[in-house]
């Protein structure tokens, strides 16, 4: 498997960058994580959008999913200019009705709904979804194929359940929005410290702090993910990779 972060921060993309959007490949497939804010542009310095075979979303914040829309007419176009035409799946939760109805746009994408208590098959890959705790419904997702496994958070604040989806994971990209004084809680996101913590728990390898604040000195997030968990921590930047 190979991670390429194509945006890395929360809430609004940094200049020139972009927000949420982790590229997975495994073979000939390429699925797109989430696709907030700048990723489109960001994302065509790896590959062309026609070259996507799914996307999964974790929730419906624009942070999120701000570039569906373009996505989708960069499609549109593309299969004007006669790009090979085929139908991208676009998968989301159904709880909310009205935005899990824009993934599906003529015959360009199609939404498809998964459900927390159903593994599913996306390609080679076989994905588990767990509610987190965020003011609107949000999903963490675990990515497994040939007994390894990769598991993003999405958004949320602390929850010791996370620890236990993520347990021995190769990677885990995991949200950190937060410096270690400060309580998320309420706003549905977690501290550094608390993303060590759950790594920790997990017994994950790699812990890669993403969902970045724009504030602050950023590198200490590392340090303070890093009072709690000993392994290998990186903070997420544009264009990073990871084979696995």
């Amino acid at each position: 498997m190979k991670i390429t972060v194509i945006g890395c921060w929360g809430g609004y993309p940094a200049k020139n960058e972009a927000s949420s959007g982790y590229l997975v490949e495994y073979g000939d497939y390429r699925v797109l994580l989430d696709c907030g804010s700048g990723v489109l542009a960001q994302l065509q310095n790896h590959m062309q959008p026609e070259k996507l075979d799914a996307v999964v979303l974790t929730h419906y914040h624009p942070d999120h999913i701000a570039d569906i829309g373009v996505l989708q007419h960069a499609l549109l176009i593309g299969s004007f200019l006669g790009n090979p035409k085929k139908t991208l799946p676009i998968y989301g939760h159904h709880l909310d009705e009205g935005e899990f109805k824009k993934l599906t746009y003529k015959d360009i994408t199609k939404g498809i709904a998964y459900k927390e208590d159903e593994p599913l098959l996306i390609g080679p890959f076989t994905f588990t979804f767990l509610r987190t705790k965020h003011p609107v419904p949000c999903f963490a997702m675990k990515l497994e194929v040939n007994g390894e496994s990769i598991v993003y958070t999405g958004d949320s604040s602390y929850m010791e359940e996370l620890s236990i989806f993520a347990k021995d994971a190769k990677v885990l990209l995991c949200e950190s929005s937060l410096y270690g004084h400060t309580d998320g809680s309420s706003a549905g996101h977690m501290t550094a410290r608390e993303a060590g913590m759950i790594a920790h728990l997990a017994d994950a390898h790699l812990l890669m702090l993403t969902h970045l604040p724009h504030y602050g000195d950023i590198q200490q997030l590392k340090k303070e993910a890093g009072e709690v968990f000993k392994r290998e921590i990186a903070l997420a930047r544009s264009g990073m990779e990871f084979q696995l």
